[in-house]
């Protein structure tokens, strides 16, 4: 079959595409031909870790397709369904995904809005319900708020009912945004963050960060939060791996920071935010009232093309590539 494999050359993340073997899906793994695939920015950025070896490894997080095979003991699923889930090696003919992390695709659903939410919208799940405990009528603030996690954090915010505060560099995407229900767009590039914060709030500050960012506004989001506010850091576009923290601040305001990532965590753990994921959103996305946003699709042989899009820094929402 044919699959994309990356490999890190320099601080370049370089795809090739070669002829692979078919997986087979083990005991608890189901096989899926790929409908769709998204891509992810921290796959391709150096310092997320993700590249080990000489050889490179198979392409791709998240797809959509038809269950192919079964492997032992798989019950939940049959031959022919329509899955989404996290799928090491997802920019492939054939993907393998375990079938406790799978996601029914709702019928109504497109293949390209359904290779583009099983990673991204898990992310938010545990970011904004199961660690950030966002409520309705709360303040979120969302660090680069025209990223894929960015918009589908906005998204599913008003969902919930909250308030969203979103910085970008650029004016207009910020603008495209007030459509999907921004309440407050703030123009940045590392900094200006707090005294926007402070006046949407009344001075007193956003309940939850989502910081896509990284290091060079870590500062500005401890000191926009308010008292038993929530920090969640989930990217670092910036390149920048560390920050200080205001000591004094996290004491007296009592806040929680936390770190949202898959690399260590187990199936279980998974499993649990994805059976979290199919009783809250799922519907909602099976009726309408949540929608992904797509950026633009890329056919499968232009997945070069679509990580050239990407970093070029044009986005808003997701890129997909289509088989």
């Amino acid at each position: 079959m044919k699959a994309y494999w990356i490999t890190q050359q320099g601080e370049h993340m370089q795809l090739d595409l070669r002829d692979s073997d078919k997986p087979a899906p083990k005991a608890g793994e189901i096989l899926i031909q790929v409908k769709a695939a998204s891509l992810n920015r921290g796959e391709f950025i150096a310092g997320h870790g993700l590249h080990k070896g000489a050889g490179g490894r198979p392409a791709g997080q998240e797809a959509a397709g038809l269950v192919a095979a079964l492997g032992e003991g798989v019950t939940k699923f049959k031959v022919g369904d329509r899955v989404m889930g996290r799928s090491p090696g997802a920019y492939a003919e054939f993907s393998v995904i375990n079938a406790a992390e799978a996601i029914p695709v709702p019928e109504n659903m497109k293949w390209e809005e359904a290779g583009s939410i099983p990673l991204t919208f898990l992310v938010t799940y545990d970011m904004l319900v199961q660690q950030g405990r966002l409520k309705a009528d709360e303040w979120l603030l969302i660090t680069g708020v025209t990223s894929g996690v960015g918009v589908a954090s906005l998204l599913t915010a008003k969902a919930i009912g909250a308030k969203v505060i979103g910085t970008s560099g650029s004016k207009a995407k910020l603008d495209q945004l007030k459509a999907l229900g921004l309440d407050v767009p703030v123009v940045t590039r590392g900094g200006g963050i707090y005294d926007a914060v402070m006046g949407a709030t009344d001075k007193q500050g956003v309940n939850l960060v989502v910081n896509n960012v990284g290091g060079s506004v870590f500062a500005e989001c401890i000191k926009s939060l308010s008292f038993q506010g929530r920090l969640a850091t989930v990217g670092y576009l910036d390149r920048q791996m560390h920050a200080e923290i205001d000591i004094d601040a996290l004491h007296a305001k009592r806040l929680t920071l936390f770190g949202v990532s898959n690399k260590l965590r187990t199936t279980p753990q998974r499993a649990e935010t994805v059976a979290g994921f199919t009783r809250d959103w799922l519907p909602l996305f099976a009726s309408g009232k949540l929608k992904v946003v797509i950026d633009k699709a890329y056919p499968f042989d232009q997945l070069p093309a679509a990580q050239a899009h990407m970093e070029s820094d044009a986005q808003i929402g997701k890129i997909v590539v289509t088989m």
